[in-house]
């Protein structure tokens, strides 16, 4: 059973930086898709990166795309979201997840999600 930890999050102020982080175990983990999705207060979860088993692809929601990056490292069962120029808007809890099928940016499709890590950031 794959399991999934984030860290990295934290507190920063608008146009600062953090990497998040997505540590991998138990199971298998270069064979598939992983993503990031989040979830701000009183709003729906919703996805934010989304990076291919080999990591050659990649694709971003609109509201990060140019300031955030996905990549992944096999070899070390994890996965990353770094994140610059960050505004207040994009204050949320981060949850890592794996894709369950070819490729999708729906939530209904990644199955198991690890516990999320709390970005804050002030104006």
């Amino acid at each position: 059973q794959v399991q999934l930890v984030e860290s990295g999050g934290g507190s920063v102020q608008a146009g600062g930086s953090l990497r998040l982080s997505c540590a991998a175990s138990g199971g298998t983990f270069s064979s598939y898709n992983m993503a990031w999705f989040r979830q701000s207060l009183g709003k729906e979860r919703e996805f934010v990166a989304i990076i291919s088993w080999h990591g050659a692809t990649t694709v971003y929601a609109d509201s990060v795309k140019g300031r955030f990056t996905i990549s992944r490292d096999n070899a070390k069962n994890t996965v990353y979201l770094q994140m610059n120029s960050l505004k207040p808007e994009d204050t949320a809890v981060y949850y890592c997840a794996r894709d369950r099928t070819n490729w999708s940016t729906s939530q209904r499709d990644f199955n198991p999600w690890g516990q999320g890590t709390q970005v804050t950031v002030s104006s």
